[in-house]
């Protein structure tokens, strides 16, 4: 089976020194990426940690399709234990940061302990360095890749930077690449804050010598000659289907379609459009630079999620509005999905739908717990019976846009997922719109065969944050082109993703998340959703508590 390799760097921050561990097995069981850092942080991370505290670790991987030149690779793994759900997560960035970490020479890269003083962490095959950077405190993260670029000439693309959301702690705060590139979901940014890391910067030479399969050059070329809405829009492209379908989330959740929609769907995301843009080797450039000269706005995107949170949920349906608070986030380091739609639950607490200088000063308010956006920092979960709203979370993590009392396979997958309320953990929505060919849509309605199905989408998914692919190569990977890129049956394949959703579970089982937190707060508008549920435990082997018992435990 193709997998990573590399040894684990270990670094310790609070005795500013460095080990290496030999992770070889690991990496022939776990393949790389998000597997490799779920099975490590799941051995060295206590069950008991604090999220804020030393014995937490954040370890960055890639996988092996980063030896390749093949389209969709261009990601980076970081696992934690997550300040917002308070269990063990993945989250993975775009952008071109997964090659040069690569390039030096490690498998993995682990953060241990904490700093004394903010320092940015340089990785290179030849060394790592720790530089004190008092004068970056509270430094936004476009004045932070200015200072690496000017002093050290180390480019965006290098880095893995945080801005004053990670220093203060939010827990929905980001780490940042190449700018406008997020390791978003989860609060991954308010980890390294916590231990006084500002940055991590990776460069060398010491790529690994992976042979690839011929497989990769076919679908980097199709890739290149696709003419797909997506490389056009986005992923804002599916505003309108959602919308006429009556599932966009609107209003903080109250309303599943918003009159407003044309100001901030695909189309106007694409009139605002200057150039193509991409990640590390992908020839499919579905990222959005986007630009408005007359008021002085430029950013990447927004994306769909972030058009619904600070567009249709908070009641704003001007698309410059909206690429403004994508790029407020992006400045300082914020996940834009849980920013806008904690913003959009003090919205409707206040009565302030709409109210686009509220939203840009909360923006900046919860970056640095200023206000009242010391308590919005907090996220959803924490504040919504302060707020007097409803809790539009699931373990703590705020919803996606795409609408579970609509496409009730991906509410299933809501109820159930590690992360909470993601889209990303298993894209079950895809299946459901559907955004896939014929013979493999699902209708929306109604939960017929869906546990099953979903247990293969986790595995899957699973599979592509350990490989690493991107999850938007859905129309060019088949279960044969998996056989041929990874050298392995493709039940052997998912069986590797299987043992990463196991192992998040069980972490998390540890510190008392169980199936009393597969929930959601429509939950009486689905009947069939708890057997559903049971179904699911029971397709994957687990208690009908929604614990892993010992024996269903990966080796």
């Amino acid at each position: 089976m193709l997998h990573s390799t590399g040894p684990l760097l270990t670094i310790d921050l609070g005795d500013r020194d460095t080990s290496e561990t030999d992770i070889t097995e690991i990496q022939e069981r776990y393949v790389g990426g998000r597997g490799v850092a779920t099975r490590l942080a799941h051995e060295r991370i206590p069950f008991d940690a604090d999220p804020f505290g030393p014995e937490n670790r954040a370890v960055f991987t890639t996988g092996p399709m980063q030896a390749s030149q093949m389209s969709f690779t261009g990601r980076t793994n970081c696992t934690a234990l997550s300040p917002l759900t308070d269990g063990l997560l993945s989250s993975n960035a775009g952008g071109f940061v997964s090659r040069h970490l690569a390039a030096t020479g490690y498998g993995a890269v682990e953060l241990a302990g904490e700093s004394d003083e903010l320092v940015v962490v340089h990785v290179r095959d030849d060394g790592v360095e720790f530089e004190p950077v008092p004068d970056l405190v509270g430094a936004t993260v476009p004045e932070t890749t200015a200072y690496l670029e000017a002093e050290h000439g180390i480019s965006s693309d290098r880095t893995a930077i945080i801005g004053p959301a990670g220093e203060h702690r939010v827990r929905f705060a980001s780490i940042m690449t190449t700018e406008e590139r997020a390791f978003g979901r989860g609060g991954l940014g308010a980890v390294l804050g916590a231990k006084n890391v500002k940055g991590v910067t990776f460069g060398g030479d010491s790529a690994p010598d992976i042979s690839i399969p011929a497989t990769a050059n076919e679908i980097h070329g199709e890739a290149a000659t696709s003419d797909h809405i997506m490389k056009r829009q986005g992923t804002v492209a599916v505003m309108d289907l959602a919308n006429e379908m009556d599932g966009l989330p609107s209003y903080y959740f109250s309303e599943r379609s918003f009159a407003g929609v044309e100001g901030i769907n695909g189309d106007a995301v694409a009139s605002k459009k200057y150039k193509k843009g991409t990640c590390s080797a992908c020839a499919f450039a579905c990222k959005l630079p986007t630009r408005d000269e007359e008021r002085g706005v430029e950013t990447e995107g927004p994306e769909f999620e972030v058009a619904m949170a600070f567009g249709s949920n908070s009641g704003v349906d001007d698309i410059v509005d909206v690429m403004k608070s994508n790029q407020l986030c992006d400045e300082y380091g914020l996940d834009a999905i849980s920013a806008g739609n904690t913003i959009a639950a003090y919205l409707a607490a206040e009565d302030e739908f709409g109210n686009r200088e509220l939203i840009w000063d909360l923006v900046e308010k919860i970056a640095h717990r200023e206000g009242v956006g010391d308590r919005l920092a907090e996220g959803i979960g924490r504040i919504h019976e302060e707020l007097g709203v409803e809790n539009w979370s699931v373990k703590n993590m705020d919803f996606a846009a795409h609408e579970g009392r609509l496409l009730h396979g991906q509410a299933l997958s809501y109820a159930v997922a590690n992360r909470g309320a993601d889209h990303m953990y298993a894209t079950f929505y895809s299946v459901e719109y559907p955004l896939v060919d014929e013979d493999e849509a699902m209708p929306p309605a109604g939960f017929e065969g869906k546990a099953e199905r979903l247990v293969e989408r986790e595995d899957l998914m699973a599979l592509n944050d350990s490989g690493v692919v991107c999850k938007f190569s859905r129309d060019f990977m088949t279960p044969e082109r998996y056989e041929l890129l990874f050298d392995a049956d493709f039940e052997d394949l998912l069986a590797v993703g299987a043992r990463t959703v196991a192992l998040e579970r069980h972490f998390n089982n540890q510190r008392g998340i169980d199936g009393d937190d597969d929930r959601l707060p429509y939950e009486d508008e689905l009947p069939g959703l708890e057997d559903a549920i049971e179904s699911y435990y029971e397709v994957r082997g687990w208690n009908d508590d929604g614990t892993v018992p010992e024996s269903a435990l990966p080796a």
